[in-house]
């Protein structure tokens, strides 16, 4: 493998708890009625705000609405991250693995459903900048279209000059390991960071499976 592609929430950052609270609450607010695990799983995660807004409404917004909607969300989500600073890290060897990846030239980059305002403050929060050519990270731009469509993963390997083939994705979301799928990434690795490993033993496509990043073999990248 020449290069590597990584989800963010649920991936680098183990924010799925975060997300699914601040959802939870706001969708009250959207609909009456709090989202359910499994509404959660099915609708939300690797999903564009505007998807999950158009589910919980039950039509389709207009984008005034979406960004109304979507700003609002967002802010509750990261004042709770902020409150709960001692959960702000990054995964289990993640900075380590990063290093490893920078040291050795290997091109890497972020494909995240975020929106910019939270890229945003993950640049900040997390300092991504030591690692990451921020120009090539791939966020939801209100065009892209969500996971499980394969063109986050598409844009992400041509913004490292590779073809998805030659490259791994990392992630946790169905939708977004059926988006690496679809994209003909060659590689995908599932990180359990909230579903339990089993969770993910007979996905197709999947490669690997880990609960921490010092258990990638080194070996298959090209260096």
């Amino acid at each position: 493998m020449k290069g590597i592609i990584f989800d963010f929430n649920g991936t680098l950052f183990w924010d799925s708890q975060f997300h699914l609270d601040a959802w939870r609450e706001y969708s009250k607010e959207l609909r009456g009625t709090p989202f359910t695990d499994e509404e959660m799983l099915k609708y939300m995660f690797g999903r564009t705000n505007e998807d999950i807004i158009e589910y919980a409404i039950g039509k389709k917004p207009d984008k005034a609405l979406v960004e109304k909607y979507a700003q609002e969300k967002e802010a509750e989500y990261r004042a709770m991250c902020l409150k709960k600073a001692d959960e702000m890290k990054l995964a289990p060897h993640a900075e380590e693995f990063l290093d490893f990846l920078k040291l050795n030239n290997i091109p890497m980059t972020i494909a995240t459903m975020s929106e910019w305002c939270n890229v945003e403050f993950y640049i900040k929060e997390f300092e991504l900048a030591k690692w990451f050519d921020i120009e090539k990270i791939v966020y939801s731009d209100g065009k892209i279209p969500g996971k499980p469509a394969p063109d986050i993963y598409q844009i992400a390997a041509k913004n490292l000059g590779l073809n998805p083939e030659d490259c791994i994705v990392i992630e946790d979301a169905l939708s977004g390991i059926r988006a690496a799928k679809n994209a003909g990434a060659g590689m995908i690795i599932a990180i359990a960071s909230r579903e339990p490993v089993d969770f993910y033993k007979d996905v197709e496509g999947v490669s690997q499976i880990i609960t921490d990043f010092d258990q990638i073999d080194k070996s298959i990248f090209e260096l």
